[in-house]
């Protein structure tokens, strides 16, 4: 029995992202660039791939390739003929069409045949001893859902035993959504060629791409003299974000924060934004909330300033603060209102986020001071849409907000976008599934919230402050695993995220 086991992923993956339809403009540019051919590319991508499964399952004797009728096809025949040219039998099952191959695809194709290749109908009856599948079936070029053969092909690859090695993207996930609008390969392992696409990173990608590997093919010369307005963030990262402090540094220089929220029977988010800020650094963190918290928020968390939300505290505190967060527990009757409506005229910088996102929603501004936490739900009502046409696209989804709303808007979820008037964009690769519980939102506000005063802008604050939201519950889903993760869990992590160079030290 072949040992399907994934260790861990070895490869380097890049923190540039590129869109898909540049990406295809791109790669034909590199080659032209490079003096070498897309048929050599595909060469490459196919030996990448093929190694990569060589090395993953070494006791692997007979592969199932399923081909496709375009460029990932082509990437199919390169591995079919490198395999059996290491003595593993291989079954390629080909998708035919009236349509021509790409003339490179076509090339493989050929040699594939001339080495002795039998393509079999995409209808044919499986092996019974299949150790693994390679996945050829679609690339980055898909717009729609796989159709009715193609999609057979691909519920049965998800229902077989063997692991799924998907060249390129897996077959039915839009590479520049991340959107599945169909059946769609829930892959082992992803090997990405040339560069990053959106689509592995965000949207449904975390449900099928599996274990994600990337190679360059060569062009990392040429890709790294290019630029591209979205980014990859991760934990290593943090470093250049949260370097150390100065020995004689004081309060006074790692900012003030005020926090509005916590209307009747919702202490509890308040209390955590407030908690997760003096966690992150703030210098100085006050809370303005109803008279009935003031007790227990104190008693949990004495560093917390926490006074009753009056208009003239408000004042005062507008005043005060470097940095204004309202929206967690702030609710929508008309205390929460009055409080949002003098803090919309502020010019400090502020992030809005729960009821603060809904109350926009009924009148909408845009304010370039701002930053916007929506979740996909709030994010719908802010762009008069469903759920659903924000999911199908988060990135356009991040543009819109910005858009129409100014500022920076961050889109979480799996894969949280973070975009900016400036037209840069991040993905946050970071987080996990333990994170969907009530009041991981309420802690983000407070990690970001802390951050301008540190000298962060708006935008750095809100990736760093993801990157750190996510690597925090990343360290504690690899301890415990991520269900029953609760919110106030991240404390005991998120210190330690904030000073990775004492992570560094720890690990050395």
């Amino acid at each position: 029995m072949t040992d399907h086991t994934v260790k861990k992923n070895p490869a380097s993956i890049p923190h540039s992202i590129w869109h898909a339809d540049d990406l295809r403009r791109a790669e034909k540019a590199a080659a032209d660039s490079l003096g070498i051919t897309l048929y050599e590319l595909m060469q490459r991508a196919g030996e990448a791939a093929f190694t990569l499964t060589r090395n993953t399952w070494p006791q692997s004797a007979h592969w199932l390739i399923l081909c496709g009728h375009g460029n990932n096809g082509g990437d199919g025949y390169v591995v079919a003929r490198l395999a059996v040219a290491a003595g593993i039998c291989v079954t390629l099952l080909a998708q035919e069409s009236d349509k021509p191959l790409p003339e490179e695809a076509s090339t493989a194709r050929k040699a594939w045949l001339n080495a002795g290749g039998v393509i079999h109908a995409s209808d044919c009856l499986w092996p019974d001893d299949i150790d693994v599948i390679v996945d050829g079936l679609l690339g980055t070029g898909l717009r729609s859902a796989p159709q009715d053969n193609i999609a057979a092909l691909i519920e049965r690859a998800n229902t077989h035993a063997a692991p799924v090695v998907a060249l390129d993207i897996p077959s039915g996930l839009i590479a520049q959504t991340g959107a599945t609008p169909g059946a769609v390969i829930h892959a082992t392992l992803t090997i990405t060629f040339i560069a990053l696409k959106p689509g592995l990173l965000t949207g449904k990608a975390r449900d099928v791409i599996g274990v994600l590997h990337h190679n360059a093919l060569g062009l990392e010369s040429w890709l790294a003299g290019q630029e591209t307005n979205l980014s990859r963030f991760d934990a290593s990262q943090l470093a250049q974000w949260l370097t150390p402090r100065r020995p004689t540094s004081h309060k006074g220089e790692h900012g003030k924060l005020v926090i509005i929220g916590g209307d009747h029977g919702t202490a509890g988010a308040i209390r955590m934004a407030g908690e997760a800020a003096v966690r992150c650094g703030a210098g100085l963190v006050r809370v303005l909330t109803r008279l009935e918290n003031i007790g227990p928020i104190v008693t949990a968390r004495p560093e917390l300033m926490v006074h009753e939300l009056t208009p003239q505290s408000l004042d005062d505190s507008l005043e005060w603060a470097d940095m204004v967060v309202i929206g967690p527990g702030l609710g929508q009757a008309a205390w929460g209102k009055n409080a949002l409506r003098k803090v919309e005229n502020s010019r400090k910088p502020m992030l809005w986020d729960a009821d603060a996102l809904n109350l926009l929603a009924i009148n909408p501004d845009k304010r370039h001071n701002r930053i916007l936490t929506p979740h996909p739900g709030e994010a719908a009502r802010l762009l008069n849409c469903s759920v659903a046409e924000i999911e199908s696209d988060r990135l356009l989804s991040a543009q819109r907000l910005v858009k129409r709303y100014g500022g920076v808007a961050v889109l979480k979820g799996a894969g949280t976008v973070v975009a900016c008037e400036s037209g840069a964009m991040g993905i946050i690769d970071a987080g996990n599934a333990g994170m969907a519980s009530g009041g991981m939102g309420d802690v983000l506000s407070g990690i970001i919230g802390a951050l301008p005063g540190q000298k962060f802008t708006l935008y750095d604050a809100a990736c760093a402050g993801c990157v750190a939201h996510g690597a925090a519950a990343d360290m504690l889903a690899a301890q415990y695993g991520t269900r029953g993760m609760l919110a106030t869990d991240l404390f005991c992590t998120l210190r330690r995220v904030v000073n990775p160079d004492v992570i560094d030290v720890e690990n050395d």
